[in-house]
């Protein structure tokens, strides 16, 4: 992330929608924080607040800091990567029906745009998130699924730590706890369907976001459905 810089990291990120609303045909979308040198202008009053820190560079780095992006802008960051660049329009609903006549009329696919993205630097991406799966974080989530997927784990700290304090879960109120994400696609080979899960205060991304996971897209991808809720997965000490 130092190496990068932040106005580099802040510009691609923006590519891939966040710090903008995806524009869905939903009211009320939030854009959310896309941190940068001239938000931080924008957004703190005294000259000292709106000074930019080397540190904070490093937290954005590591997806923490200033940044809050909702779960749709997420899924679909995953789902443009998916299509090498490819950014569609997300939609709530695939028809509209007239409910006096029937008739549906339906939302075709839009694309946005396309993000020029080189190929070898996709293929290393790719195979990185599906390695989380294979033999990652997730692993655990994924063992014996009958397709490929490609994910990535996270865990988002809600209030921060001093610095020579450790965080114990069992030790923090529930509402103070770390929030657990995943974003995945699947097939790797021929991606039919990208999403983000994001549950709150429940720790560990590999261990209560990819379960739920791995059971939609077994729905989808498989026709398997199942009412018994997503089990917690044992995740890997060094994963979050």
């Amino acid at each position: 992330a130092n190496d990068l810089g932040i106005d580099n990291i802040a510009r691609f990120m923006g590519e891939f929608g966040f710090g903008t609303r995806t524009g869905i045909d939903v009211e009320g979308e939030a854009a959310g924080v896309l941190p940068s040198p001239e938000w931080k202008v924008k957004r703190f009053k005294t000259p000292e607040q709106q000074r930019w820190y080397a540190g904070e560079t490093i937290s954005i780095g590591i997806g923490q800091g200033y940044n809050a992006y909702t779960p749709l802008q997420l899924a679909l960051a995953v789902a443009t990567l998916a299509n090498d660049g490819v950014m569609y329009r997300p939609h709530f609903v695939s028809y509209i029906e007239n409910p006096k006549t029937g008739e549906r009329s339906h939302v075709e696919p839009q694309a946005v745009k396309t993000i020029p993205l080189k190929e070898r630097n996709l293929e290393v991406i790719k195979l990185a998130m599906a390695g989380v799966n294979k033999e990652g974080t997730s692993a655990g989530a994924f063992a014996g699924a009958s397709y490929t997927s490609a994910g990535k784990t996270g865990t988002a700290q809600v209030v921060a730590l001093k610095q020579a304090e450790k965080y114990v879960e069992a030790n923090v109120t529930e509402q103070l706890r770390d929030h657990a994400l995943f974003i995945a696609f699947a097939p790797v080979e021929s991606p039919k369907i990208a999403l983000a899960v994001l549950v709150e205060n429940a720790g560990f991304g590999a261990r209560a976001a990819a379960p739920i996971a791995r059971k939609a897209l077994d729905y989808y991808l498989l026709g398997k459905r199942s009412d018994k809720p997503a089990e917690p997965a044992r995740a890997r000490e060094q994963g979050r």
